[in-house]
Formats: C-alpha cells, structure tokens, sequence
C-alpha cells in the first residue's frame, strides 16, 4: 500500500527510537498487526527490550539539560515546523490511522488535522507561558510565580486515538521545554511509528537534541511498569479504562510522581420538551456510532422526557437503519468495525446482561457476517430501552450501544439521573429553554468535565481544557491553561528594600 511506504512502514519495524535511531532488538517478541477493516496483516513490530526502554529514558533526561535552556518562542518554532509535516503527510497518516484503528476515513484525516491543530495552538502557547505578580504584604517586596519545565513527560496512548491525544500531550509538553517518552496502545504502534519517523526530519533539519521525542512499543507488563514505576518519568499522562488509570495512577502517587488521566466516561444527552429535534438528531446519531462507538466521550445514554420520548425513539430508530456499515476507508459508510473480536464479543455479551435486567434491545445488536464483514469486528449499532440504574448501564461498554432512559416532570430531574453514574466525561443538554440551559450548567447542574448545550457530547475542540471528573481521571489536556499541568509552578519573593521585614509582623532582631 503506498501510504505505508510514504510513511516508512516497513514490512518489519522496530520498538524503539530515540529520535533519530531505531533500536535492534529481535528477541522481545513480535506485534503482527491486522486491521480490524479487512483482517489482513498490514506489517509487525519488534518489542522493545527494557534495556532498550533504559536508552530511551537516559537519552531523554540528556536532551531535557539542554531543551529546557532553549527560549519557549524557540521550541515553538520548532512545533511550528512540525505542523508543517503533518500537513505534508495528512492524507497518508489519516489513510494510516482508519485502517489500523477501523475508524471512518474522515475521522483519520480529522485525527491528523487535530495534531496540526494543537500545534498551532501550542506555537501561541509558547509566547504565554505567563505567571501573576501578588502585591507582598511586606514593602519594598515583589512577589510573583512562574512556571519551569519539569523533565521527561510519558504518554500512554489508548488504541481509539492513537496519535491525537499522544500530540495534545507532546506539542504542549514541548513548548514547555520538557522531552517526551510516547508508549502507544500496542493495538495501534505502526501509526506511532509513523509519526516518528515524520518527527525524524524536524528533529535533522533543526539539529536538535535526539531523545527530545522518544518512543517504546513493548509490553505492559514489563516497559509499562517500568515507567509507570521510573522517578525519571516526573508526569504521565495515561489515556484507558478507568482500571488501567487507577492502576497508573496509584503506582505514580507512591513515587510522588505527576499524572494526568483520561479514562472512561459515560456520557449523556439530556432531551427536554423544549429541545429542536432536528438539530439534536444528527448529534445524538454521530456521538453513538462514530469511531463504532469507541469514543471516551461517545454519547451511551438518552435521557428523554416522556412527553417526547416515543417521537424521538422512532427518529432514532429511523436513522440507524439508514446506516451504511462496512470499510470506513469507503467515505459513503457511516460505521467501520470495532477494533478487535474481543471487543465484538464484550457488545454482544452487553447486550445479553441488558436483556436480562430487564433491557430491551428494539434495534441492531448483531455480529455482521459475510462479504465485506471477513474480519469478524463488524457489527450492527444497537439502541436499547433501559433504565439508568441497570448495572451495565452504569458501565462504560466500548461500543456502539445507545441506551433510552424516560424521565418525568422538570429537567433537575433528568440532571439527577444524568450524574448518578461514577463517570463524569462529557455531558449534553439540548433545549430552547434558557432557564433549563442555565441549570444544566450551573452548580447543581452537569457534574461532567465538559458540558454542552445543544451540541453533542462528541467533537471537543482543541482550544478548551479536556477531561472529566470522578472515575474519569479529573486530568485536563489540550487547550485553556493546561500547559501549567506540564510544568513546576514556583513562587519567587523579591526584597529590593535595605531591611528585613517578616511576614506576619514577626520580629526577630539579632
């Protein structure tokens, strides 16, 4: 295929890069990669050594000495550049990302375009890295804080994202004047290894320190416990389930370590009698079955009010069976296949526990067979009657199942059974009505990271702070001051006066 060899994917690769070098290791094991789309394999990877992983780390913490005295305008420059290459290899890259993962063509492109779009951001960013002067108590003082890099920043990628979220972490790391250490979901390593490489020609062209960008492909078990367990590594930043964060992030508070954590969510659209159903629609459709429903922030559960409930079950009933299924590099399908068959069989046994606590499945729900569906990950988007406090419903199931939830009298109602799940991602509201609105997000509304109204709770813009609350992980990436989570705040106090005041009035004379 010619975007793997535009990409310098070779029918081998290696675990391992400092940068600019690729490690040797053959004896770690070995990643056969199929794409979920047709079943066929697309290429391997060695598995990185922890010698290997070692390498890495000690030539990252090298290239920190040296990264962390460059003026932030400067290393913006270099981000700048990098966003220029990611256009160059766009097309390439996102045609990488769909096939790999199985998301639609459209979504991979856009993936790549959201790596562009943080980095542009970040080039901003790099000029604002601004801290607050405080009026001092005592005279004749200044008092002010400012923020300085913190060292190597980890990144441990989930498979659904496999470079969006790494670059919303890097790029902003990056002007930061931190190096970066990327463990890529071993689902998904080849587009990482991509990613490298397009990484190679900035890294050349600028004669940059190598260990600035560095990335791992090896086992959880072993490199992924190594880092999680490694005081070199001052932040990670951990994208999964809820388990896997809390593991990580357990392990990184006993070595007062830094983490950001983006885990599962369980996102809701709240619709009221007031809400515009023809708006509303497409939302409630893409946000459950775009990327086949393996979105952290994929909308799982309709909460609607009664009054309007059987009209809007039978538009989305209507819409679903107008959706096309099959290979998502085909732009006139709406849904590609999960990412594996091991995450067919969790819908499908889902589905089962659904029924038997009294669910009812009243559309899809079925493992799709034959041509076009060889791979065995495709299957037919369900939609199922529930209730809120059914025991699967509470659970993040990765896949695309919409859960219909009736709610009766005002929307505090509706905003109960919205928050009463442990997640708390991304959450929607739509209706005409400014008092509902308002309440939605107000103090006593949405408990949820991000909160919108009359938009759905997919698509985040890089621009704003993402992540959730609760078992979501309550980390922040991307836009809005996030970078302050890339660095160490510090507060400096400046006497420019012939005498030494103390605080609090305290006299001390010797």
């Amino acid at each position: 295929m010619d975007f793997l060899k535009e990409l310098g994917i070779k029918e081998r690769n290696f675990g391992a890069s400092t940068g600019l070098e690729w490690n040797s290791t053959t004896d770690q094991g070995e990643l056969k990669i199929v794409s979920p789309v047709d079943g066929k394999h697309i290429a391997s990877v060695y598995l990185a050594s922890e010698a290997d992983y070692d390498k890495l780390v000690a030539k990252a913490n090298e290239a920190f000495k040296q990264w962390r005295k460059v003026p932030a305008p400067k290393r913006g420059e270099v981000v700048r550049q990098i966003g220029l290459e990611l256009r160059k290899y766009k097309d390439a890259l996102g045609t990488l990302v769909s096939y790999e993962m199985g998301k639609s063509l459209q979504e991979g492109k856009g993936e790549v375009q959201e790596m562009i779009d943080i980095c542009d951001l970040a080039v901003g960013q790099s000029r604002q890295l601004y801290g607050v002067t405080t009026v001092s108590e005592r005279e004749n003082h200044r008092m002010y804080d400012q923020y300085h890099p913190l060292g190597i920043v980890g990144t441990i990628s989930a498979f659904n994202f496999p470079v969006a979220v790494w670059s919303w972490n890097a790029m902003i790391a990056t002007i930061c004047g931190n190096t970066n250490l990327w463990k890529p979901s071993s689902k998904v390593p080849l587009t990482a290894i991509a990613v490298q490489n397009i990484l190679a020609e900035v890294i050349k062209s600028n004669d940059l320190p190598e260990g600035l960008f560095t990335l791992v492909v090896g086992r959880g078990s072993s490199i992924g416990e190594k880092l999680l367990n490694d005081k070199r590594v001052p932040l990670i930043s951990i994208t999964g389930s809820t388990e896997v964060g809390r593991h990580g992030a357990e392990i990184i508070a006993r070595r007062f370590g830094k983490s950001i954590l983006e885990l599962g969510g369980n996102n809701a659209i709240i619709l009221t009698p007031h809400a515009d159903l023809k708006v509303a629609l497409p939302a409630m459709v893409f946000g459950a079955v775009g990327t086949a429903g393996q979105r952290c922030t994929s909308t799982r559960r309709l909460i609607i009010h009664e009054s309007i409930y059987d009209k809007v079950k039978e538009a989305i009933v209507k819409a679903y069976r107008g959706l096309k299924i099959g290979d998502p590099l085909d732009e006139g399908n709406h849904v590609g296949p999960l990412i594996d068959k091991m995450a067919v069989t969790d819908f499908s046994l889902a589905l089962e526990k659904v029924v038997r606590e009294g669910g009812k499945v009243i559309q899809g729900g079925e493992v799709l067979e034959g041509k076009g569906y060889e791979s065995g990950c495709y299957v037919n988007p369900a939609v199922v009657e529930a209730e809120n406090s059914y025991e699967i419903v509470q659970e993040e199931t990765f896949a695309p199942i919409l859960y219909l939830i009736k709610y009766s009298g005002d929307v505090s109602n509706a905003i109960e059974l919205h928050n009463n799940v442990v997640q708390g991602l991304s959450s929607a509201i739509f209706t005409e009505n400014l008092l509902e609105a308002e309440e939605f997000l107000s103090a006593v509304g949405s408990d949820c990271g991000i909160a919108n109204v009359n938009i759905g709770t997919s698509g985040a813009e890089i621009g704003g702070a993402f992540g959730g609350e609760k078992e979501t992980g309550g980390g922040r990436e991307s836009g809005s001051d996030a970078w302050k989570g890339y660095m160490r705040r510090q507060t400096n106090t400046i006497n420019y006066g012939k005498t030494l005041p103390l605080a609090q009035g305290i006299k001390f004379d010797i």
